[in-house]
């Protein structure tokens, strides 16, 4: 059985500048102090212990050191601070450990997982495992680059463990060092720019694929230890792919090992259940007005991008975070000081996490899942914003769902549908994302969603896909539907990889390898994907045929594409279009193409010059042969 050193008794471990900042919220960097640490501690190798738990009567640490035994290690409480510290000799890297709560009224408390731990035990085990903190990962000019607003930005959305596995190996998940070799090639051959991840901080139940987290600052044992995801970003950044991260600050789970009343009181949570308790998910809400959590989440937030080098992270469940009234009835929520819906203390708490992140790792991003018209999520907080570099853009991903779900026959009634993104296009840095949230709960996959016999499904997602590429603002698409998944996503198995011996379903994992390769080498379909100036309809009223037109510029000069969509089965075999400057519009990509697995219409030799006849308003126009259930990308050349 391990105990402390005599000496240790009366010497502080936390220093009083760590206390005084961890007090004010503004320690940017709390799981240096909070956690366990592998340290040498007069002239002693150990691990020195440390946590929050203010209302607690006593705190030991319990683990396999000392047969979890609450007597062995009880915890010296620093006066006022509420944190509770200890050296333990000879305890080291590995060790598993929890601690042991008593709470103010006497009652012994369910052993309590680390909320700093740096690594976990696989479920249904909950137990912290010791770690050494990561060496720091210096800031990248080039990832810089690479993330800014007029950089070409198309991300493959991965649930890691149902990406692909070992059927031959127990259908067993694949390593970190196994994703590297397979995942990051294979999405740098499609032409992503970047990978986000489904939430990889330590869960316990495999079915809320990551978004029920206990371990936020520890990364899921699924894969391997934190060294291998390291291995696993490091090798993504060697081969030009950025890493994203899912990042869950909206909620987190009940269980008992958690921080559902940590020490005995309503801690990290609120305690009144109209401000503190989810009812969709069943899950905690944390308590954003605190000091402790505030600073809890905003250091989780750098710590991924500082210890681990991530480029970004995409927060969840951001609209549930902004409104007190989210997912309630009347008299189920509790108003602001003001008397209004907003959650205040949240949109401080998201204000607060930009801007450290921003001052800190300028190379790095957060984007928005937020799905109400909340003004300013990617505007500077210094001009009011929340100060998101990025916004989902949810309500173009429902219009554009809705309008394609459409027989060809009705889509004359909603022309609107597809337009209608183009009226706020450029009030937000928007992202256009087709995510797992799309395939999954009986929504059927993006092939099923598309009307038609086979033939006519496939061209539909063809043309789909061409549209958004071609539309305002950055791309994300979750896996499998590069290749037209014909079931819905189960987190549980391996997509259907044999699926691509389907000419069809490779067409279309080959058309958004194109799709990817024309974003990143024409500068007009990225370079001013939030600026007005950078888009230009040129035929947004024609109903009848289902055709919708528009021009994409980037800065320089003559950076021009136009983008023509034919949303109808139909041939329109001359097809006059008024175009923005005379000259040649070279065809770059056709979604008909036969390499796609289409029906290879399209203008003769690909190759439309302007004839000096006016049409849509301007003075020179192109006669085209547009393609059935397609999109056309035609490049302006003198």
């Amino acid at each position: 059985m391990t105990l402390p050193c005599p000496d240790d008794q009366h010497t502080p471990l936390i220093h009083d500048t760590d206390l005084w900042l961890l007090a004010e919220g503004t320690h940017l960097r709390p799981y240096e102090v909070l956690g366990a640490h592998p340290a040498r501690h007069q002239g002693t190798d150990g691990t020195r212990f440390a946590v929050w738990a203010p209302n607690a009567r006593r705190v030991s640490v319990v683990g396999d050191f000392n047969a979890w035994d609450g007597r062995a290690n009880p915890m010296r409480q620093r006066p006022g601070a509420g944190l509770w510290e200890l050296f333990v000799p000879g305890v080291a890297e590995g060790a598993l450990y929890k601690y042991e709560l008593e709470a103010a009224d006497g009652t012994l408390l369910p052993l309590k997982a680390d909320p700093y731990a740096l690594a976990a035990q696989l479920r249904p085990s909950t137990a912290s495992v010791v770690a050494a903190l990561p060496d720091h990962v210096p800031a990248s000019e080039e990832r810089r680059a690479a993330n800014a607003h007029d950089a070409p930005v198309s991300i493959y959305e991965v649930h890691l463990a149902s990406w692909r596995r070992k059927p031959e190996d127990g259908d067993r998940w694949l390593s970190w060092d196994e994703l590297a070799s397979e995942l990051i090639p294979y999405a740098r051959d499609l032409g992503f720019t970047h990978l986000e991840l489904l939430p990889i901080s330590e869960h316990p139940f495999d079915g809320s694929w990551g978004y029920q987290p206990i371990g936020l600052y520890a990364p899921t044992s699924r894969f391997g230890d934190a060294a291998g995801f390291r291995r696993f970003v490091s090798a993504a950044h060697a081969q030009g792919i950025g890493v994203l991260l899912d990042w869950v600050p909206a909620h987190f789970p009940t269980d008992a090992h958690g921080l559902a009343q940590f020490d005995g009181t309503a801690l990290y949570e609120h305690a009144d259940p109209r401000e503190g308790f989810h009812q969709d998910w069943n899950t905690l809400i944390y308590n954003f007005g605190r000091t402790e959590v505030r600073n809890f989440l905003v250091g989780n937030a750098l710590y991924w991008m500082e210890r681990h080098g991530v480029d970004g992270l995409r927060v969840d469940a951001v609209a549930s975070m902004l409104y007190r009234d989210y997912s309630r009835k009347h008299g189920e929520w509790v108003p602001n000081r003001h008397g209004g819906r907003e959650n205040l203390e949240a949109i401080g708490f998201l204000q607060r996490m930009n801007e450290v992140v921003g001052g800190a790792r300028p190379e790095a991003i957060t984007l928005a899942e937020e799905s109400t018209s909340f003004p300013g999520v990617s505007r500077p907080t210094s001009s009011g914003g929340l100060g998101f570099h990025y916004k989902w853009n949810m309500g173009w991903m429902h219009d554009t769902l809705r309008y394609f779900a459409r027989d060809p026959i009705h889509r004359v009634h909603h022309h609107a549908e597809l337009h209608f993104s183009l009226v706020y296009a450029f009030t937000e840095h928007f992202v256009l994302p087709f995510s797992h949230d799309e395939v999954v709960h009986g929504k059927g996959s993006m092939l099923q969603k598309m009307p038609g016999d086979r033939w006519q499904q496939f061209a539909n997602l063809r043309a789909c896909y061409g549209y958004m590429w071609g539309h305002p603002g950055k791309k994300l698409l979750f896996m499998g539907c590069e290749f037209a998944q014909a079931r819905e996503w189960n987190h549980a198995q391996s997509l259907d990889w044999h699926l691509l011996k389907d000419p069809l379903h490779a067409g279309m994992q080959q058309l958004v390898r194109d799709l990817n390769r024309v974003l990143r080498h024409y500068p007009a379909l990225h370079q001013r994907d939030s600026e007005p100036g950078g888009f230009e309809w040129l035929q947004a009223d024609d109903a009848r045929n289902s055709v919708l037109a528009f021009a994409r510029r980037g800065r320089e000069e003559g950076q021009l594409m136009v983008v023509v969509c034919n949303l109808t089965p139909q041939l329109h075999g001359s097809y006059r279009l008024g175009v923005p400057r005379p000259g040649r519009y070279h065809e770059r990509l056709n979604t008909d193409s036969s390499y796609y697995g289409g029906s290879n219409a399209g203008t003769p030799w690909g190759v439309a010059g302007t004839e000096p006849i006016p049409a849509h308003g301007r003075t020179h126009s192109v006669l085209l042969t547009l393609p059935p259930l397609a999109t056309v990308f035609l490049e302006w050349t003198a």
